[in-house]
């Protein structure tokens, strides 16, 4: 009896063996079979993922494939005269054979009829409106008001037809290697200069170029794509920095991209917490220049290789010990400053290229002093206290009888940067510099981009209110001719959008102030009258 149990026991164990084996060998084949089917591959692990993000090269977003290299022919636009018709590229060539200083166009004197609403900046048409608009807002009379010959002595620099050894400027920096440079071979004819030396010569009393400048075009172009042969550490400053050399003795000031372009500033931060943007200060240039004003050193911007154009040329020891990989293969640097150079605040390539502004350098402070002033509305840096501004009613009465606002044109061109700031959002313009050479005559530099007005100022705002001449549209255009256009629009619409609830803000205040002096019986005027004999030309509509 036993033995027949033991019997039936092994055979049982033999048969579900059997079994088992039948049912591994049909899992092997059916799962054969689903191999060579077609289908998506797993997702690698979550660092692989940011590696793969990491190496993505800036030049295959939203342009042809290849390798990622700085773009050498960016503002080298290759539109064609004849396309120029009906077309926006063609409206882009016309304004950049210009210096961004338009020519033609339709009729310069306000046109009420109609507008073009809000619109896709993707689609051809709508951004071909755009550059019509802005070729019509640079050819309005406002922009174009006749002024007298700018006097010897209004002029900044002047050409000396010789120049001593011990006259040369005590801050021109040499490269280690003279062989980056080229032979300087400058006489005092303007087409021997090169693009930066122009720009610092036609420096004047009132504006740092013209509106109709053929030499913007050469020098953002300069900037954009000329080799760099030296990059160094700027001194001062609460955030990294670095001047930039080119082989023609020109300099740029250059600084990084730290954050996405259409990110928005967290509200709680203090105004003193953000991070300088590259693309603000590429914006701030184009606005200055759409305002009028022409305050703002030329900027551009540009995709730098951070190996080969900063780290393999670097003479800046404590710049270069500040160079490390990040986890995920990017290349990184943070350089020394007050605050933000850290490895907490380091700024990174994809895996080497970096988004970066570069804007002209100002003549060298030995040929071209340079005065610092304390503004007067600056805030307060404390958590706790208020400004003077904040809490004394009869503030602005105090300082229009204080010099240098007293008298002259100081207080209308502090005006002038403070619409500036308010559009742009800058909250921190704590100081500002004007020009030794021109005591208290002269404009303000509106650099690290009183109720009175100038009629000329208020009167391009009101135009830039006009549909056919919207503040937001024209500077969508104006910034499609930055090489960084190519990767990504520069400003987000949210961005565009807040410079027109902005201005409308601003003509709302000086509405109640031309209202409260009607109600005060007069009383005193708030505009400064520049334009005198123009103002029944082109006085926009209210």
């Amino acid at each position: 009896m036993i033995r027949c149990m033991r019997r039936r026991s092994r055979t049982i164990c033999l048969s579900l063996a059997f079994i088992t084996i039948s049912l591994h060998l049909l899992l092997a084949l059916t799962s054969l079979s689903i191999y060579h089917q077609p289908c998506d591959p797993p997702p690698p692990p979550r660092t692989d993922i940011l590696r793969v993000l990491a190496r993505t090269n800036y030049t295959s977003v939203g342009v042809s494939g290849g390798p990622a290299e700085p773009p050498t022919d960016t503002l080298q636009r290759h539109f064609s005269n004849k396309d120029a018709k009906g077309s926006a590229k063609g409206q882009v060539q016309t304004l950049s054979d210009k210096g961004w200083s338009v020519k033609g166009g339709e009729n310069a004197l306000i046109n009420l009829a109609g507008g073009v609403g809000h619109h896709d900046s993707n689609q051809a048409e709508p951004l071909e409106s755009d550059l019509s608009k802005l070729e019509a807002l640079f050819d309005h009379p406002l922009y174009n008001i006749p002024s007298p010959a700018v006097p010897e002595e209004d002029w900044l620099l002047k050409v000396k037809p010789k120049v001593k050894a011990s006259e040369k400027s005590s801050q021109m920096w040499v490269s280690a290697s003279q062989e980056a440079y080229e032979d300087v071979q400058w006489s005092s004819d303007s087409n021997s200069h090169p693009p930066w030396l122009r720009f610092h010569l036609n420096i004047s009393r009132w504006q740092l170029y013209l509106h109709r400048d053929p030499n913007m075009e050469p020098l953002t172009q300069q900037l954009a794509t000329n080799r760099i042969v030296s990059a160094v550490q700027k001194s001062g400053g609460t955030q990294l920095k670095l001047v930039m050399s080119f082989p023609n003795y020109g300099q740029a000031m250059f600084k990084p991209m730290k954050q996405d372009r259409d990110e928005e500033t967290n509200y709680n931060l203090y105004y003193f917490s953000d991070f300088e943007r590259h693309n603000a200060e590429i914006a701030a240039f184009h606005l200055d220049r759409i305002l009028g004003y022409r305050r703002v050193p030329p900027v551009a911007g540009r995709l730098v290789d951070v190996v080969k154009e900063i780290k393999d040329i670097t003479t800046d020891r404590k710049l270069a010990r500040t160079f490390f990989t990040s986890p995920v293969g990017n290349v990184c640097f943070y350089g020394q400053c007050s605050y933000y150079c850290s490895t907490e605040h380091a700024v990174c390539g994809r895996p080497r290229h970096l988004e970066a502004s570069l804007a002209v350098m100002l003549p060298d402070l030995s040929l071209a002093a340079r005065r610092t002033w304390r503004s007067p509305w600056r805030r307060s840096y404390s958590r706790s206290k208020l400004a003077k501004w904040e809490t004394e009613p009869d503030y602005c009465s105090t300082v229009k009888k204080t010099p240098p606002y007293d008298k002259g044109t100081r207080l209308v061109d502090f005006m002038d940067m403070v619409i500036l700031d308010f559009l742009m959002g800058n909250m921190d313009r704590h100081h500002y510099e004007t020009f030794e050479k021109f005591g208290n005559n002269t404009f303000l530099l509106h650099l690290d981009n009183g109720r009175a007005i100038r009629r000329s100022t208020w009167l391009r705002l009101r135009l830039l209110s006009l549909p056919q001449y919207r503040l937001s549209d024209v500077m969508r255009a104006s910034l499609f001719s930055d090489p960084l256009h190519r990767v990504a629009p520069l400003l987000s619409e949210p961005h565009l959008a807040a410079l027109n609830r902005r201005l409308k803000t601003v003509l709302e205040t000086i509405g109640r102030c031309q209202k409260q002096q009607k109600e005060d019986g007069g009383g005193e005027e708030i505009f400064y009258d520049d334009i005198a004999d123009l103002k029944d030309l082109v006085v926009p509509p209210e």
